[in-house]
């Protein structure tokens, strides 16, 4: 399925995106930040990384919008897997989930905690010309030190980190900005599955932040993708992070569709 002109002003017009293509950009972000277990429980996709406290790697997507049968007993179930890795259940609301356990979600205590937006770009439609490339670098451990420091990262996720970085299939440039003496200043992830290009981890260490390195590493990122093959490129930003989604828009990035987590209130 080659991405067209077309399919790009579908997604920027709907307000819940072309489902179509919502299964292919909920697929290819599966491959892009893969969890260490996946499980199905009918069309319900389990996903848990005990080493990693990232949501999209930590929860329950429904996948098919019909799929809404022993919800409760399904539910529970999940929240006992959940709880063997020490964690709290967390359900991942995208346009493919049943509405009626949305429904039900809301009126038996859970919150909606956080909204995240998908956006895409046309990359045919970005002009690289004012921008300097930069290689991808093959070294995982060096980009994952550096993807920790920038973050203020944890270092004992580390090695959740190497594993998740070494399980992504597609075809991935890892992308970091540093000066000797003075540490890493930025860095992404663009993965590159088939047509498709997403955008994963990008920062920028806090005391070199307004100096344009993001605008720099996304679009070295991005121009990587299209000389690789690229058409269409994705990428995951939380609907409060203002400042990078006026960098995305800049790129030409618009909404595609929003996907909101949910979680029990303990104390309802």
């Amino acid at each position: 399925m080659a991405i067209t002109g077309a399919d790009v002003l579908m997604l920027a017009k709907s307000p819940h995106g072309d489902l179509p293509m919502v299964r292919r950009l909920e697929a290819v972000g599966f491959r892009a930040w893969p969890a260490a277990s996946v499980v199905y429980d009918g069309s319900w996709q389990v996903r848990l990384t005990g080493g990693h406290p990232s949501k999209r790697l930590n929860c329950v997507v429904p996948l098919d919008p019909s799929d809404y049968h022993d919800a409760d007993i399904r539910l529970e179930k999940a929240r006992k897997r959940f709880a063997h890795y020490g964690r709290q259940l967390v359900i991942r609301e995208t346009p493919l989930s049943p509405r009626p356990l949305i429904d039900a979600l809301d009126e038996n205590g859970w919150a909606c905690i956080e909204t995240v937006s998908v956006m895409t770009a046309d990359l045919a439609a970005i002009d690289f010309s004012e921008t300097l490339a930069h290689l991808p670098t093959h070294d995982i451990g060096r980009f994952i030190d550096a993807s920790l420091a920038v973050h203020s990262a944890d270092p004992a996720i580390k090695p959740a980190m190497a594993e998740i970085v070494s399980a992504i299939k597609p075809t991935t440039g890892l992308f970091l900005m540093e000066n000797p003496g003075e540490g890493p200043a930025a860095v992404t992830i663009c993965v590159q599955d088939n047509d498709l290009a997403g955008i994963q981890d990008l920062a920028v260490a806090e005391d070199r932040r307004g100096q344009g390195l993001g605008t720099e590493i996304l679009a070295a990122a991005l121009r990587w993708a299209r000389i690789s093959g690229a058409r269409l490129a994705w990428l995951q930003v939380g609907e409060t992070n203002k400042a990078a989604i006026a960098l995305y828009q800049r790129f030409g990035f618009r909404e595609a569709y929003q996907y909101h987590y949910w979680r029990k209130d303990e104390t309802a």
